[in-house]
């Protein structure tokens, strides 16, 4: 009997020892497998939409978007917001630039930096629409919404805004611009200059200034709330409330 105890335990100890080795020998293998390493090292503890409820998660995107829409509207709609914006001025198009160079030659530079000014002001007038379409905007915000805004780019949460509001905003902007730019005889002096200038060249130039002002309106208004939305999910600073800190520190 004791002689069967004594062989059972052996057996036993050699069967630890054994699958100890073992599973020493696939730990190792492991280690130095670097690209299993790799995916291991990227599989992550926790997710964070499961440590946030689904009333943080809308809660908190609904509140990165109205502040980030009442920052750039409050930035774009005073006076300069575009004008002396390096990155948002509107300027004369691209295609119609030669025609600049040719009038600041004739001497009409004056009339030239009118019609930029008028531009850049209408744009600025127009923008002030944009808050209370933003917030109605934002306020239909669904749960699916909010959570692929959370997990997805730097300016995912600009790109479902955009998506939401350009029709509307291009509606209530352009009424605005016209008359911004019929204040300083903007339209029809470009009118008349387009017109002509279209008639004998192949590079036509967009004849419609108010179109193309509104255009770049919207351009600016959702440059400025992109970089509003990455100060939020970047910059701990611009998280001024305790929701978007709950939301975004993580």
């Amino acid at each position: 009997m004791k002689k069967i105890l004594l062989f059972t335990t052996t057996l036993a100890v050699i069967s630890v020892s054994t699958n100890a080795q073992t599973f020493k020998g696939i730990l190792n293998r492991m280690k130095k497998d670097s690209s299993l390493n790799s995916v291991l090292q990227k599989v992550p503890s926790t997710t964070t939409a499961a440590s946030l409820s689904t009333t943080d998660i809308i809660a908190g995107l609904q509140e990165a978007l109205k502040v980030g829409a009442e920052r750039s509207t409050a930035k774009l709609s005073a006076t300069d917001g575009f004008f002396k914006n390096a990155a948002l001025k509107i300027l004369i198009p691209a295609e119609a630039q030669k025609v600049e160079q040719k009038l600041r030659a004739l001497g009409m530079g004056k009339q030239v930096d009118n019609a930029i000014l008028a531009m850049n002001r209408g744009a600025e007038d127009a923008i002030k629409q944009a808050t209370t379409i933003f917030i109605n905007s934002i306020k239909q915000m669904t749960f699916s919404d909010a959570t692929g805004i959370l997990r997805g780019g730097d300016s995912a949460a600009t790109l479902y805004l955009k998506s939401k509001t350009t029709a509307e905003l291009t509606n209530a902007f352009r009424p605005v611009i016209e008359q911004s730019l019929a204040k300083v005889g903007a339209t029809k002096h470009w009118n008349t200059l387009f017109s002509t200038y279209n008639s004998f060249s192949s590079n036509k130039v967009n004849t419609d200034l108010s179109a193309y002002v509104t255009e770049k309106a919207l351009t600016g208004i959702f440059q400025q709330l992109s970089v509003e939305e990455q100060q939020i999910r970047k910059n701990p600073v611009a998280r001024t409330s305790e929701i978007l800190k709950k939301v975004f520190g993580k």
